[in-house]
């Protein structure tokens, strides 16, 4: 490292998750083995966010600035040997939207700081990265009250003969989840034919559009759960869960370039029949306290796979089409939460004229694999509070979540806050590099 033994940048208390509108304060640390000479040292922070067609890749073909602010801690002179402390404070500004990071593109923010040297001298920088969080409180989603529901008529053909046709109606009981939380799903299949249908399966689905000159959509299923089959002439009802894992908002407030949409997807393999239910993922969860009184919630019965309620424009879901020219569709065959052993299967709904049962991928069952963090796109401070209320089996000692410790207070019930990025596993902080 010649001369520059220790070039570091750290933030007050171990920060490394703030809030639109807060400050960061912190200090720039150099400790020099004998004189420098500089121009100049400066420390710069920015956020930007930036997208491409290629997995992975950093040659921003879009790329959208929120700030950029520098400021200079020391002028021209002659730093002396032994340990120097630069402080230094920028102001986020409230409009900034939350970090992100996916397959096509990121939403990153880091401080920067340098030691700019004489001619032909040799530069130093260094960088550290922290993380946005803003909050998306659901109750003030428009149309956020009530299920999400959805029907579809489809043909059955077999041989190519038309046997009769088969009526899929489905619905979830909220349209707004936080991470841990349960989404109900109620399904209710009437084969009017003469041959069985497919297994039906209900699947958290996660829909990113990057915006390009050409968009990339990334489509991908986030967890899922399967059924049994419905034989000929019968009509069943199907009742699953899926638990909610760690996941971006659907809401990126303040970012033009990506947009996250959520929906649950229930299917038949056979004949291929699926409705879309537009759900969003927040932080802060619905309060039933809050809620409007109405007499009744919407219903749907439409002709379409991809017919659902009707939302508001703005941050509210749009429908997921069938089919896209160009979606990346994987399947990661995961658990929707940190790994949690049960015991106990997941309840299925009460037979109309035939059981269905649940069969594989369920997230209750005991053959579906562990993943890394890295299955999903990051999601800064998602955890399960200890308080959150479900309807579903919990632990021995009578909680179905253990909360991350953070050195940040504890937050308010309902909420999801930033985990401890000292110990979290991913993402990994950066450290400080020289060049």
């Amino acid at each position: 490292m010649g001369k520059l033994q220790e070039f570091e940048i750290s933030f007050d208390k171990n920060k490394s998750v703030y809030s639109p509108g807060e400050s960061i304060d912190g200090t720039l640390k150099i400790k020099v083995s004998q004189s420098l000479q500089c121009k100049a040292i400066k420390v710069n922070c920015n956020g930007f966010c930036g997208v491409t067609n290629k997995v992975n890749d950093t040659s921003w073909m879009v790329e959208e600035q929120y700030f950029n602010s520098t400021v200079s801690v020391a002028d021209k002179g002659t730093l002396k040997q032994g340990e120097h402390t630069f402080p230094f404070k920028f102001l986020i500004p409230a409009s900034a939207p939350t970090s992100f990071e996916g397959s096509y593109g990121k939403i990153i923010y880091r401080v920067r700081a340098s030691v700019d040297t004489p001619r032909f001298a040799k530069d130093y920088t260094t960088e550290k990265p922290f993380y946005l969080l803003s909050l998306l409180n659901l109750n003030e989603v428009a149309d956020i009250w009530g299920p999400s529901s959805s029907a579809v008529t489809q043909q059955f053909t077999y041989m190519l003969m038309k046997t009769g046709t088969v009526v899929l109606k489905a619905q979830t009981d909220m349209k707004g989840y936080t991470p841990g939380q349960i989404i109900q799903v109620a399904a209710t299949i009437h084969n009017q034919s003469e041959k069985k249908t497919g297994n039906v399966a209900a699947s958290l689905m996660q829909r990113v559009t990057y915006e390009t000159k050409k968009p990339t959509y990334d489509l991908r299923a986030i967890a899922e759960v399967e059924g049994g089959v419905v034989k000929a002439n019968r009509e069943i009802e199907w009742k699953e869960q899926i638990i909610v894992p760690p996941l971006p908002q659907s809401v990126l407030a303040g970012c033009d370039i990506i947009k996250i949409e959520y929906y649950v997807k229930v299917s038949l393999k056979y004949p291929e029949v699926m409705v879309a239910l537009p759900i969003h993922i927040g932080n802060v969860a619905l309060d039933k306290k809050l809620r409007k009184s109405t007499k009744s919630a919407p219903s749907a019965s439409a002709p379409s796979d991809t017919d659902t309620t009707n939302l508001t424009p703005g941050p509210a879901p749009k429908p997921a089409p069938r089919v896209h020219p160009r979606p990346r569709e994987s399947f990661h065959n995961s658990p929707s939460a940190p790994p949690i052993d049960y015991e106990q299967g997941a309840v299925g709904g009460p037979q109309v004229s035939d059981a269905v049962p649940n069969k594989r991928h369920s997230q209750f069952g005991a053959s579906v694999p562990h993943v890394s963090p890295t299955a999903f796109s990051y999601a800064p401070g998602l955890f399960f509070a200890n308080n959150q209320q479900h309807n579903s089996p919990v632990s021995e000692s009578g909680r179905l979540f253990t909360s991350v410790s953070s050195p940040n207070p504890v937050p308010p019930p309902g909420t999801s806050v930033p985990p401890d990025y000292e110990t979290a596993a991913y993402p990994t902080r950066g450290s400080a590099f020289l060049r």
